[in-house]
């Protein structure tokens, strides 16, 4: 028996969604851009996983 319960997020939705939007992003990027881009990131507060 199956019981079917409403999400509240919808987690691979999001994730899809982002992948696309960088996908986007980096398609019109050059390979040093690319990495620049990365590097920044990489630099910038935000949310790390902890354990």
């Amino acid at each position: 028996m199956k019981i079917k319960t409403e999400k509240e997020f919808d987690a691979v939705g999001f994730m899809r969604a982002q992948r696309d939007s960088l996908s986007k992003k980096l398609s019109k990027m050059t390979k040093e851009e690319i990495l620049a881009y990365f590097r920044k990131k990489r630099l910038a507060k935000g949310v790390k996983p902890c354990a």
